[in-house]
Parts: C-alpha cells; sequence; structure tokens
C-alpha cells in the first residue's frame, strides 16, 4: 500500500473537511474514491456540488414542513393507497 502526502493550507484542509463530513466521509476516503473513480472512467471528475433545489421544490420542502409541524398529513398503507387518494382528490 502507498501513501500520499499533501501540501495544503489548513483553511482549504478545514474546508474540505466539513464537505467530505456533510456526506459522511473523511478526506482519505474522498481521496481513495476519486483516484478510484479517476481510474474506472479513464477521466478526472471534478463535477461533485451540492443539490440546490428549484423555486418549486423550495415550496414543496416548506408546504411538506408546514403539514408535518401541523399534523395535517394522511398515511398510506401502500402505493396503491396514496394513487387512490390522489385520484379522488383530482
Amino acid at each position: 500500500m502507498a501513501t500520499l502526502t499533501l501540501r495544503l493550507s489548513d483553511d482549504l484542509k478545514s474546508q474540505a473537511s466539513e464537505v467530505a463530513e456533510y456526506y459522511g466521509f473523511d478526506l482519505g476516503a474522498v481521496t481513495r474514491a476519486f483516484y478510484s473513480q479517476m481510474v474506472r472512467e479513464h477521466a478526472i471528475p471534478l463535477n461533485l456540488r451540492a443539490y440546490e433545489p428549484n423555486e418549486e421544490s423550495l415550496r414543496a420542502i416548506a408546504e411538506t414542513d408546514t403539514a408535518i409541524a401541523s399534523g395535517d398529513y394522511d398515511l398510506y398503507d401502500d402505493a396503491s393507497s396514496l394513487l387512490d387518494a390522489a385520484k379522488a382528490q383530482s
């Protein structure tokens, strides 16, 4: 097994660690995953970004949060029951 040493600023390392931890990883795991993906795809994979919901999604999230907080929602045992209830409302 080989060892890799990187020189980077404390600030960059700290910020990168926060991002990695947000996704449940440490920097070593992210580095190994990066190299594995690079070898598997024969490319340098640098398009990693957090999902940012659009306005419609943000409204839906807010509506859901409100419904959960107020207890104003129905529970369904299966997808068929959910679809039947949705059809009945339209």
